[in-house]
């Protein structure tokens, strides 16, 4: 019995970080019931706790690796690294929302459970072991997006984003488990360690296989946001609630990506050849999309969007490259995308109030003159997404070309700085318009002590990595060797 009991015990020890924000999550729902709607915030904030606390619980478990339920579940550095960017951005996503969900009068304490449990489903991808597990963790986090999505019941945009999102979610959830069907029916297995031993043995050039693996392309690809699965992605990012925007961005990129390194550069490790074609030619038509359809935007959200597609791109490059390499600079680019995009999101936050909604490029016309911090901030982060020196943007996307260049697929890296440069135009524009245009008018910013929080955050870790890199580089190189 005490052999029993022993066993359990380390098997909660395993995942006692996802205990920890699930059990967050329950108790906000409960606690909801107690709080008035003036004293909202509080939940915000003890959502936040929840995250440092299952953080701390993850630092504690750095350096212990394990397999647990049969497969199911891996306890490693890579999927470490993961939960640090989830936690991240669901720090992030919470300390931006405070103030922004009271000045829409929707400040309701589902909303922090379902951030919670996106990111526990986010947790759970990351540590998957089996594509069962993957499946569970992937719609336990796109469930509560689309909820989040649709948040603002009276805004049709809102409830537009919400229907398109889980309408397309769902088929390409579909398409995901008929690929995971086609592998168990040639492997006889769902784990991932399985897959990867009968890939081994076996014949790579099966059409069924093959399939398979398009298959996983084409549904991961919709959750990345990658051409031709991008469809969704400006018209959600528009009309869901700004502080939805900003975490959808971030978490749920990032776990997909998570996704895309452990199911393909180590259960279907052998064909990599195959997939570093079709990756490539993802990368190619994301980036170009993405980047020449911003140029034309004129809502910030909606360039965001875009740009986030674009975003996308570059990471599939480094995915493409393959290796040690080319994992940890994709890495390190989605953990860098995470904050600065939340950056630039909670700066569009602060042009929100009551009767506007500061989403369009002209509400930032002489922002350099009325709000100078505001402005600055959002500089920072406007360069760090085109990738200028010293911020971590530039960091990510060296590292990113530098893999292709060492993978011989320099014609993808100059493909890379070549629509990063084009890049440049819709993110400096931004610039321009705050520091070269005159202002309308009186422009009172909405800013709020946890929006502060999360802006400082976000650009003190934009400027930290653009500076000193080394760590975070590390760090990604020491948790991918784990798997590959």
């Amino acid at each position: 019995m005490s052999t029993l009991f022993q066993e359990l015990l380390k098997y909660i020890g395993a995942i006692y970080p996802e205990v920890i924000v699930v059990t967050v999550g329950l108790t906000v729902l409960i606690f909801d019931f107690f709080v008035d709607k003036e004293r909202k915030a509080f939940l915000g904030w003890y959502s936040l706790a929840g995250i440092i606390i299952a953080a701390v619980a993850t630092y504690k478990l750095m350096g212990t690796s394990g397999v647990f339920f049969g497969g199911a579940f891996l306890l490693d550095p890579f999927s470490t690294f993961f939960k640090f960017a989830f936690y991240a951005a669901c720090g992030l996503g919470i300390l931006v929302s405070i103030n922004y969900l009271k000045i829409e009068d929707i400040h309701r304490g589902e909303y922090y459970a379902l951030m919670l449990f996106a990111t526990t489903g986010m947790m759970l991808m990351a540590s998957a072991g089996d594509l069962i597990t993957l499946y569970l963790g992937l719609e336990l986090m796109a469930l509560s997006i689309y909820i989040l999505a649709g948040f603002m019941r009276s805004d049709n945009r809102s409830n537009e984003a919400a229907i398109k999102y889980l309408v397309l979610g769902a088929f390409s959830s579909g398409i995901m488990l008929y690929g995971m069907s086609l592998l168990y029916g040639l492997s006889g297995t769902t784990n991932l360690m399985g897959i990867l031993a009968f890939l081994r043995g076996a014949d790579l050039a099966n059409p069924v296989l093959f399939l398979a693996m398009v298959m996983l392309v084409v549904s991961f690809g919709f959750k990345v946001g990658a051409v031709p699965f991008h469809m969704w992605v400006p018209d959600v990012y528009e009309g869901a609630p700004t502080s939805v925007t900003a975490f959808m961005s971030a978490g749920p990129k990032v776990a997909g990506f998570a996704v895309l390194l452990r199911v393909f550069l180590y259960a279907l490790a052998p064909l990599h050849g195959q997939s570093t074609v079709i990756f490539s030619i993802l990368a190619v038509l994301t980036m170009a999309l993405g980047n020449i359809m911003a140029l034309s935007q004129t809502n910030i959200k909606r360039m965001l969007a875009y740009s986030s597609i674009a975003h996308a791109g570059y990471a599939l490059v480094g995915l493409a490259s393959g290796g040690p390499d080319g994992a940890a600079s994709v890495m390190l680019y989605v953990f860098i995308y995470a904050f600065m995009n939340m950056g630039a999101f909670g700066v569009v936050i602060m042009l929100r109030k009551a009767g506007a909604r500061g989403e369009e490029i002209t509400d930032y016309a002489g922002l350099g003159k009325t709000n100078k911090m505001a402005a600055f901030l959002m500089l920072i982060f406007m360069f760090s997404l085109t990738g200028i020196p010293p911020t971590a943007g530039f960091i990510g996307k060296f590292y990113i070309f530098k893999s292709a260049v060492e993978a011989n697929l320099i014609w993808l890296a100059v493909a890379g700085v070549i629509f990063s440069s084009i890049s440049a135009y819709f993110y400096l524009r931004v610039i321009m318009v705050m520091y070269m245009h005159d202002p309308k008018g009186e422009f009172k910013l909405a800013t709020a002590p946890s929006l502060a929080l999360a802006l400082a955050i976000s650009v003190a870790a934009v400027l930290y990595i653009g500076v000193l890199p080394a760590d975070l580089l590390n760090f990604a190189k020491a948790s991918i060797a784990g798997i590959m």
